[in-house]
């Protein structure tokens, strides 16, 4: 037996033996050996008793009776008033089954004691199964209730490879809105792409015509003429941003969650992750830390290159900055957790496994990371030098100011992604199994384009109004389609979803702002990254005395 819960709040699970049902006789199963994305997801095995051979049909036998006095009475009326079902693992097979029922009226309370198995064999190896639950029983204080179960084997023509195949949902997943959606996106991509070509090739074609014939003008004719564009900055657009301890601390972390991302949508393609309890987290958490020299080297070498002098603060704070705001949403909400007795607390040695995982192994490959990055490209190397004194920032129009570029930024990156939002919450906050992760793929190079093209328009803008502080804004930029994304889980939570309960909704809300916050800082790393190569281009070709 895995875990019993409230229907609607998916997360809020506890033990199933934590409502007062009774266990059968047969004492042991083979040794079972619990993982750590099982801990951190609260899965609580637990063997039920029933006693089941390969092959061997059982006909309706009560296995245990249940004492019913009034404190399990209530249990069982709270259980069915808030619609508890339960979860029950054969072979790693799930089932699921309903605690019980009410009558119409709400006044009558009735419990299901019977567990009808069908179990599916092909070869020796079991296929399928299905639980049917019958024998309804009202609940009456001071009675005994009996708990039976019946088992039949039956010959099945399903591969012992496409067991799972039945747990999937196509006609949600494959659906011609998800299909439309990423064509939709595709069409934006193209338009976006041809959109920044357009407007880069022309407008930097004319800027390169007027500085040209700048040059070929004599000095009296200079200094009339008017001089304004992208080229006045050249002294400053590579200047070190403000605050770069903290700037390539989120760049390279972005860096990080982007290789992640990349990795764990291949491994999930390729290995039906799905099908093991648990492996998907494991998986992401093995490989978060595994690449963790991917954010010591871009975060290090940045920082590098602005000059920047405390590296080993940098190299903690980067190394640290997503774990501790993962771990420290997961300790809040695990106080919740413990609060409910829920089984979704994490156990004190899995914390111990996470804290040794983030110091003995994210550190120092972050080092590793942090000292090739600062030998091989922390050189700052820029195409034009940068002025000792900084130009004051001209007056421009309130649309051209960083504030309200970054806030816009965001709005088509979201536009292109929220879509396969509303699948990937679905699986994940109701009762469906992602297994799509082409649709991810693609979405996530989209995502990427987008993004990148987005903030290279915002920074020409911004430099065209002689406004050097491209670093910063081309991250948030980039980073506030997280603000979307957290505004439309409000909408989600609201109109899609039906939990409810203190726990259910911190947990919720807590983890949907690590989901934002991760997605933001890799969206504006990418951001980032684009606009920098951008940068440097375009100050290459121009002539400069």
């Amino acid at each position: 037996m895995n875990t019993v819960g409230p229907y609607h709040n998916r997360q809020e699970t506890y033990k199933y033996f934590s409502l007062p049902f009774c266990v059968g006789s047969k004492k042991s199963i083979s040794h079972y050996h619990e993982t750590l994305g099982e801990a951190l997801q609260g899965v609580e095995l637990e063997f039920s008793g029933l006693d089941i051979k390969f092959k061997d049909d059982v006909m309706q036998t009560t296995y245990c009776e249940v004492d019913l006095d009034k404190g399990r009475r209530d249990a069982f009326v709270y259980a069915i008033k808030n619609h508890y079902w339960y979860q029950m693992y054969i072979d790693d097979l799930p089932i699921w089954g309903i605690v019980g029922e009410a009558d119409e009226n709400g006044e009558d309370y009735y419990l299901w004691t019977y567990k009808k198995l069908e179990i599916g064999y092909n070869g020796n190896r079991i296929v399928d199964v299905n639980l049917t639950s019958e024998g309804k029983v009202k609940l009456v204080p001071n009675t005994k209730i009996q708990m039976s179960y019946s088992v039949k084997w039956k010959k099945s023509d399903v591969k012992f490879e496409d067991r799972f195949d039945k747990y999937l949902d196509p006609s949600f997943f494959q659906h011609r809105i998800h299909w439309f959606s990423i064509f939709n996106s595709f069409m934006m991509v193209i338009f976006l792409v041809g959109l920044v070509s357009m407007i880069l090739m022309r407008t930097l074609r004319k800027d390169y015509a007027r500085y040209s014939k700048e040059e070929e003008m004599d000095d009296m004719d200079r200094d009339l003429g008017d001089e304004y564009g992208w080229k006045q900055v050249h002294g400053d657009v590579f200047r070190p941003s403000s605050h770069p301890l903290i700037f390539s601390s989120l760049i390279g972390s972005g860096c990080q969650i982007f290789a992640v991302s990349l990795i764990v949508i291949v491994v999930a393609m390729i290995e039906d992750l799905y099908t093991e309890r648990g492996s998907m987290l494991s998986t992401a958490i093995f490989v978060y830390a595994a690449t963790s020299p991917v954010n010591g080297y871009f975060g290090g070498s940045l920082y590098a290159r602005q000059g920047g002098r405390r590296w080993i603060k940098q190299m903690f704070i980067g190394a640290f900055l997503i774990p501790a705001k993962v771990c420290g949403t997961a300790f809040f909400i695990n106080f919740i957790a413990i609060y409910y007795h829920a089984s979704r607390a994490i156990p004190f040695g899995t914390m111990v496994a996470v804290c040794c995982i983030c110091f003995f192994v994210i550190l120092p490959l972050n080092l590793v990371g942090t000292i090739l990055g600062r030998n091989l490209s922390g050189q700052p190397n820029f195409p034009c030098r940068v002025n000792a004194v900084p130009r004051p920032i001209p007056e421009k129009k309130w649309f051209m100011e960083p504030a309200v570029i970054v806030c816009l930024g965001g709005i088509l990156p979201f536009g292109s992604i929220f879509i396969e939002m509303y699948f990937i919450f679905t699986s994940f906050w109701a009762y469906k199994i992602y297994y799509v992760y082409g649709f991810m793929m693609l979405v996530l190079v989209i995502l990427c384009i987008v993004t990148v093209c987005v903030t290279i328009v915002c920074t020409y803008f911004l430099l065209n109004a002689e406004d050097y502080r491209w670093q910063w804004t081309s991250f948030l930029s980039a980073a506030s389609t997280a603000i979307y994304v957290y505004m439309y889980s409000f909408y989600y939570y609201f109109f899609k979803t039906k939990m409810y309960g203190l726990f259910q909704t911190s947990f919720y809300f807590g983890y949907m702002a690590v989901f934002s916050t991760a997605l933001g800082i890799m969206c504006g790393a990418i951001g980032y990254m684009g606009t920098s190569a951008f940068v440097r281009k375009i100050y290459t070709n121009v002539k400069i005395d």
